[in-house]
């Protein structure tokens, strides 16, 4: 893959990665001995992090400020629409209707002169310490489920209130992610930890199964990203 080189030649050339998925960063690791880099992760909780040699990167983070609510896929659009791509910023924060995001340095000009408006609502910039959220934590609403099994499409069919059958249009329309790549089979059953993704619905992270009931159900916990 020519992400996965093209970041590989930046580590051998003792500069740091881009910003990198959990995928990504996999596929990352397992060029590497272990010895021989480090991994710079923003904050504590932080999903896209950076793999460096010797010299810890400089990255910058911007508060958004907007006069009304944003939320994750409009600030996300923006960035799009502005052909900003997804390996130039980090996570985008929402913590109590305040709204962050990281970048690196080599588009912060581009960033500041361009990204004025989010859903044709004007928005301002500050530029805050990089340690500003050093110790936020992501929150997220706790969801408890019965299902009769860990299979994708049946926990989907819960949380949307839909058909199982109805899944398989929404993996054709590549509305499903999990772990960052998009949904092949309804039949792939969620490891803790897993992280999905369905469209206009909202981002998940599945946290296991807490116990089972006296028919055999499950009982599972999912968190839905807030």
């Amino acid at each position: 893959m020519y992400f996965i080189q093209k970041n590989l030649t930046k580590l051998n050339n003792n500069q740091h990665t881009f910003f990198l998925d959990p995928k990504e960063l996999k596929e990352i690791q397992k060029k590497l001995k272990s010895t021989e880099y480090h991994i710079y992760y923003p904050y504590k909780d932080s999903e896209k992090n950076i793999i460096y040699k010797n010299k810890e990167p400089q990255i910058l983070l911007y508060e958004i400020k907007s006069k009304i609510p944003l939320r994750h896929q409009d600030i996300l659009g923006s960035l799009y629409s502005l052909n900003i791509s997804s390996e130039l910023f980090g996570d985008i924060i929402i913590n109590q209707n305040r709204y962050f995001i990281y970048i690196l340095p080599l588009i912060s000009s581009y960033f500041e002169a361009n990204f004025l408006t989010i859903k044709n609502f004007h928005i301002t910039l500050e530029l805050l310490d990089i340690n500003y959220l050093k110790d936020y934590e992501r929150n997220y609403e706790k969801i408890e489920l019965i299902v009769s099994s860990t299979r994708i499409d049946t926990i989907i069919s819960n949380i949307c209130h839909i058909s199982r059958s109805n899944i398989n249009n929404m993996i054709k329309k590549k509305e499903i992610i999990i772990n960052y790549d998009f949904l092949t089979s309804t039949s792939y059953k969620l490891k803790e930890h897993d992280v999905f993704s369905i469209k206009k619905v909202g981002k998940f992270k599945y946290n296991g199964i807490l116990k089972s009931t006296k028919s055999n159900n499950l009982i599972i916990e999912i968190l839905k990203y807030i």
